[in-house]
């Protein structure tokens, strides 16, 4: 498959659980596969993540994989008959003492909304769908009039208008998943709703507790995660755009400008960025998808994304391999047209680390010289990423030992990360196996040029400070 820069974030479920339909995803461009877990057992997930590993290892290949936790559920209850009809101008009860709704009431899976809400609140039912203006609070009742009806069904999302409500982030069921992911050795591991930093860090301490490396993923989709943006992505390794929650709670007009602010953010702070929600929506029914979300997919490439994900596209539509190879073809695409001037940088700001020196001395080189590849021997990944952010024309191909480096780089824009063992301490060695690694998948031939970065001592974890120009196949001149 030609190469793509922009990753490809896929979710797992029923559509695309058999392995012919994931060896058929994979072969179409998945880079990292989404487990979420507000459905399925913890069986399936370990399955399903055992699965997909052993079909990567069959490709040569890694694919990372994304522990999505559910986080609180803020949601109504059910009703006898399934769902019923709202129209405008019917009252409305919110109810977190009722059992089993009807067409006057339904029950709340958040109970506490009754102490949150007061007359005048705007909440937000179905994604936005249906808008229930608060009359009055009694006891555990909230009387509404329907502002927007529609159809309501069972178990619905609520959001209130420009947010506030006070669920935390992290729930029971959050903390024993999380126990689920780190067994599973998951790569990254969403939380669902931070408003903070401090979200971040404990979602973070309980995965150490519980054995796991994941990076963390911060899901932006609350109100009151806006104004704290900037703590929480320094906080997390990655951060989601999570476009469909928080498009309700802010407006959608808001969601575009949010967007490219935070994926601009995110760069900066060299932390890894998702665009998610809705990407190609259309096609959980149809084969190809509207040109508004081909659009919508190549926006999210031009403002520099390092993923785009597929949500219910994949994990029950009925096209799951055509969504991932369209998604494949309008990266591509979008990618021609991508301009980064972060190289223009060099002339007016300094470097903190000697990684980041090194990266960027690399990327300028890359762009003068005519380079094939830029190979860089990595221990804990932290080089390669400030690489991603520097280039983007030339392939970076992060060479490791370390299996848990290799999965999580799978999410870095531009990043193809191979297996190779640095056995010697002779750097000759290593720099010539790492040139043979290259011809043997394909990557470069005799008389290619290529930019080698590395760390001396070897072996040490964030160490380096040592780049490298070589014509390939020079050293068997002699």
């Amino acid at each position: 498959m030609e190469l793509r820069r922009t990753k490809i974030v896929a979710t797992l479920g029923p559509a695309s659980s058999e392995r012919e339909v994931l060896e058929r995803m994979l072969d179409a461009g998945v880079d990292v596969v989404r487990l979420n877990f507000s459905h399925g057992q913890a069986a399936d997930h370990i399955a399903r993540a055992e699965l997909v590993r052993e079909l990567a290892r069959a490709r040569r290949r890694s694919v990372g994989v994304l522990c999505d936790l559910q986080g609180p559920k803020i949601r109504i209850g059910k009703f006898a008959d399934g769902k019923v009809m709202l129209r405008p101008g019917d009252s409305f009860i919110l109810d977190a003492d009722c059992p089993l709704g009807d067409q006057a009431r339904v029950g709340l899976d958040y109970k506490t909304l009754p102490q949150e809400v007061v007359t005048g609140t705007v909440l937000l039912l179905d994604d936005g769908r249906i808008v229930l203006t608060v009359d009055s609070v009694e006891g555990s009742a909230v009387y509404c009039t329907v502002k927007v009806g529609g159809v309501l069904s069972n178990n619905k999302g609520i959001n209130r208008l420009g947010g506030g409500l006070a669920a935390e982030a992290l729930t029971e069921k959050d903390r024993e998943d999380i126990k689920t992911a780190a067994a599973l050795s998951a790569d990254y591991i969403a939380i669902s709703f931070p408003r903070s930093g401090a979200d971040v860090e404990l979602a973070r301490q309980l995965v150490r507790a519980a054995g796991g490396h994941a990076h963390i993923v911060a899901k932006i989709e609350r109100a009151e995660a806006i104004p704290a943006l900037e703590e929480i992505v320094e906080a997390a390794d990655v951060i989601m755009v999570a476009r469909g929650d928080l498009g309700v709670e802010v407006g959608d007009a808001v969601v575009p400008g949010l967007q490219k602010r935070m994926i601009r953010l995110a760069r900066a702070k060299n932390k890894l960025v998702i665009t998610a929600t809705q990407m190609m929506e259309s096609m959980i029914l149809n084969p190809i998808p509207t040109r508004a979300e081909v659009s919508d997919v190549a926006n999210a490439v031009l403002d520099g994304t390092d993923a785009v994900m597929l949500s219910a596209e994949t994990a029950a539509g009925q096209f799951p391999v055509e969504a991932v190879s369209a998604m494949h073809r309008v990266c591509k695409e979008a990618e021609k047209e991508y301009y980064d001037d972060s190289v223009r940088r060099l002339g007016r700001e300094t470097f903190d680390e000697i990684d980041e020196a090194i990266a960027m001395a690399t990327s300028y080189s890359a762009r003068h010289f005519k380079v094939k590849a830029i190979a860089a021997l990595t221990q804990s990944g932290k080089s390669v990423i400030w690489l991603s952010r520097a280039n983007n024309n030339v392939p970076i191909y992060a060479l490791s030992p370390e299996q848990n480096t290799r999965r999580k780089l799978t999410l870095c824009r531009g990043v193809y990360p191979y297996r190779m063992e640095m056995a010697s301490h002779d750097i000759d060695r290593i720099l010539f196996d790492a040139e043979e690694e290259l011809v043997s998948r394909g990557v470069v031939t005799n008389g290619d040029y290529i930019l080698l970065t590395f760390g001396q001592p070897i072996g040490k974890a964030g160490s380096t400070n040592t780049m490298k120009l070589v014509q390939v196949g020079e050293h068997r001149q002699s």
